[in-house]
């Protein structure tokens, strides 16, 4: 009887309208993806339904499998479809086919914010745990266990949860994907933030698109020379959140009288934007839909990288994460090359984060009308960053140093 339980609720599809009103249509995509996945269906049910004066409105489905069911509802008035898939890995492992399930289908719906779940069942229930797990593909994925869920919330944006962990302290999950813990934040904002930073070696002014739980912002913060942060971040849910929960990763950084929060799309405000920075941070989600959310997605592209590189002083930096070299290797190699076509020099690195479970990509690209050799512009020696530390006053560090920047852009 274990198992693996998903559900996935998908909001505002864009998918033809027909498919949430048609059972022929509805029921051969759900049979047509279980098969293909390899599960055995054993019988099946649709049901649709009509309103008052006899117009199509919902459809309800499910298959029943040898291995256990599909269901699936849809609200056309709503343009929404909640999807549960349960397959049981007693004799046989088959997560993998029921990830395969939910993704195709959400796929087909085309939907703009997607909420998933994610449920660890069949053992016995003085033993059983919730586990919050990271899908780093649709065959592997890490997980944790959750002992409490503190807040969750549907913004108009994405599906948004502070859970407790054992391991990782509190941890906010977004559209159910892991974004940050109290335990390990400083592997990612320090190494999001320092490299750049120092390799500028005096920012004064700095962007941050996304980044609502704080944690760059505060990095930031450290530094003498920064004079004024600008901190982009769409969803105000999300730092309100933080602000309730999240004090030990950003250390109230968002009532600095330094920082200027705005709650904009981060394209919208590059293209209109005309002030000009020293660095620019991406602090975004994951820009791929199959953590179900969409909204990074238009800051990963050639034409904003173009805006961010305008938007920058002579020697500013931008920086960001790629995901995961070998578990998002078209993203990650897309989003590098569409980085290198708009700026003058690029450099990659990687960190492990333990939350991910996985070594994750980043890259800091500069503007430089001077065109410096691109070997020669992000060397910088130990002494040099041991002096840029101390004239920058950059204390209070838990990870990043001097040893550590050469071993990351190693």
């Amino acid at each position: 009887m274990e198992g693996l339980h998903l559900t996935a609720d998908c909001f505002m599809c864009q998918c033809n309208p027909a498919l949430l009103i048609e059972e022929d249509r509805l029921s051969n995509l759900v049979r047509q993806t279980t098969l293909q996945a390899g599960l055995t269906i054993v019988g099946e049910k649709f049901h649709g339904f009509t309103h008052p004066d006899s117009s199509p409105a919902g459809i309800t489905g499910t298959l029943l499998l040898a291995e256990s069911h599909v269901a699936i509802h849809t609200w056309p008035e709503r343009q929404a479809v909640t999807l549960d898939v349960y397959v049981c890995n007693f004799e046989n492992d088959n997560s993998a086919k029921a990830i395969e399930i939910v993704e195709r289908l959400v796929t087909a719906f085309q939907p703009q914010q997607v909420s998933r779940q994610s449920l660890q069942r069949g053992t016995p229930s003085e033993t059983t745990k919730s586990m919050a797990i990271e899908y780093l593909s649709a065959h592997t994925a890490m997980q944790t266990q959750i002992t409490e869920v503190v807040a969750e919330v549907q913004s108009p944006f994405q599906h948004i949860q502070i859970a407790i962990s054992p391991e990782f302290g509190k941890i906010m999950r977004i559209d159910g994907a892991m974004m940050t813990s109290e335990k390990d934040e400083f592997y990612y904002h320090e190494a999001l933030v320092h490299p750049a930073a120092i390799t500028h070696g005096g920012p004064r002014t700095a962007l941050i698109i996304g980044g609502g739980d704080g944690g760059s912002t505060e990095e930031l913060l450290k530094y003498k020379s920064i004079q004024h942060i600008t901190l982009c971040e769409i969803d105000e849910e999300v730092i309100k959140l933080s602000k309730q929960h999240l004090a030990s990763i950003h250390q109230n950084a968002f009532d600095s009288i330094k920082v200027n929060i705005i709650h904009r799309d981060g394209f919208a405000y590059i293209e209109e934007s005309s002030d000009q920075y020293d660095l620019i941070l991406l602090d975004l989600t994951d820009p791929i839909t199959a953590n179900g959310s969409n909204l990074a997605q238009s800051c990963m592209t050639e034409s904003f990288f173009q805006s961010c590189y305008q938007r920058l002083n002579e020697h500013g930096l931008i920086v960001l994460h790629l995901g995961s070299a070998f578990y998002h290797a078209e993203r990650y190699q897309t989003s590098l090359a569409r980085l290198r076509a708009s700026f003058d020099h690029v450099q990659t690195f990687d960190v492990f984060i333990p939350l991910y479970g996985a070594m994750w990509g980043m890259a800091m690209a500069a503007k430089d009308a001077q065109h410096m050799p691109t070997q020669n512009y992000f060397q910088l020696s130990k002494q040099q960053i041991n002096q840029r530390i101390q004239q920058l006053e950059l204390n209070q560090l838990q990870f990043y140093n001097a040893e550590l920047h050469h071993r990351l852009l190693a």
